[in-house]
């Protein structure tokens, strides 16, 4: 039975991405394979929001009750620690980061005006400015490496606290420019999300909304996008409390943890062999920066009192296999 939900949620989730093919991405993606009329293609992204949602939705229920079967922590010593940031001082590292796709985007905007160093930690805040730098809107933003660190392989973690609100969602992943071409195979470049935090709206309802997901996409963001869930997983308290989210990745596939703690692993569309950045970000909900449900919920619904809200990151750390340090 949950090998069948599995195979139905895949399907359903291929296809709410083929229709979200036009959709703002968080990746940089190639052109579109079709160019549809401007209101068509706005349909088009609002209705692939409600399918992602619906199919989340559906992997919650065949994935998070079983949980990850694996009990083995990451073994350290096979690495060296190549790149540390523990984000201290009062600016980002600019050898390190950069303010990524700044402007318009998904239910929102991304704007380097919302990031900030603070006691130690990277804050990405969240909010509604009425006299935003881009009009009246949500605002969040997204800090990137392109351009200035990429690594094939080793071992990738943060230290964070996630954003406590609807309707948004916070994420550590890696990309390669060549994600977004259309039937691009994943040994090309895979999008490797360590994290997506998109379930705090359950919460709201008494349901546990502890849980973050890891999922691989490649091929392109149009009709060749190709997309596999690898695990729905347990934090810690994750909204007030500081939790680690690792990826090793190696020749043979990708294994993620929490707090040092496997939590699955796949191989996925061909591993990944190509020098990768990481990303740190928020995102809002929505399509063409008006915001509207999905799988996050919708920032709209959120009380007085819970916007901002920050995602915080206490560090980042980088590792290389031993053997393949310079």
């Amino acid at each position: 039975m949950k090998k069948r939900w599995l195979t139905v949620c895949s399907l359903l989730l291929c296809s709410a991405l083929l229709f979200a093919a036009f959709a703002p991405t968080a990746q940089a993606k190639g052109n579109s394979t079709l160019d549809l009329p401007e209101g068509v293609k706005t349909a088009v992204e609002r209705f692939a929001n409600l399918v992602i949602d619906v199919v989340n939705r559906g992997l919650l229920l065949v994935r998070y009750p079983w949980g990850s079967k694996a009990n083995s922590t990451v073994d350290l010593s096979k690495f060296t620690l190549v790149l540390e940031d523990e984000f201290e001082g009062s600016r980002l590292n600019s050898r390190i980061w950069n303010h990524h796709d700044q402007g318009p985007r998904r239910g929102g905007y991304w704007d380097a005006g919302q990031v900030e160093l603070r006691d130690g930690n990277l804050v990405i805040k969240t909010s509604y400015n009425e006299d935003g730098k881009y009009g009246p809107g949500y605002y969040s933003a997204c800090v990137a490496s392109d351009y200035l660190f990429e690594q094939t392989y080793g071992y990738f973690e943060c230290r964070c606290i996630l954003p406590a609100a609807e309707g948004l969602w916070s994420a550590f992943w890696l990309m390669n420019k060549q994600v977004g071409k259309d039937g691009n195979p994943g040994t090309n470049g895979t999008e490797i999300d360590i994290f997506e935090s998109p379930h705090w709206y359950r919460g709201k309802t008494g349901r546990d909304n502890s849980m973050i997901t890891s999922n691989l996409h490649w091929g392109g963001y149009s009709f060749q996008t190709k997309y596999r869930n690898v695990t729905i997983a347990k934090a810690n308290n994750p909204y007030e409390e500081y939790n680690t989210y690792g990826l090793e990745w190696n020749k043979d596939g990708y294994i993620f943890y929490i707090n040092g703690v496997e939590t699955g692993r796949s191989s996925a569309g061909g591993v990944s062999q190509v020098p990768e950045y990481m990303m740190l970000s928020v995102e809002v909900d929505g399509v063409d920066s008006e915001p509207i449900h999905g799988w996050s919920g919708n920032i709209k619904n959120n009380k007085d009192g819970v916007l901002p809200a920050e995602f915080v990151v206490d560090y980042v750390r980088v590792y290389q296999y031993n053997n393949l340090v310079d």
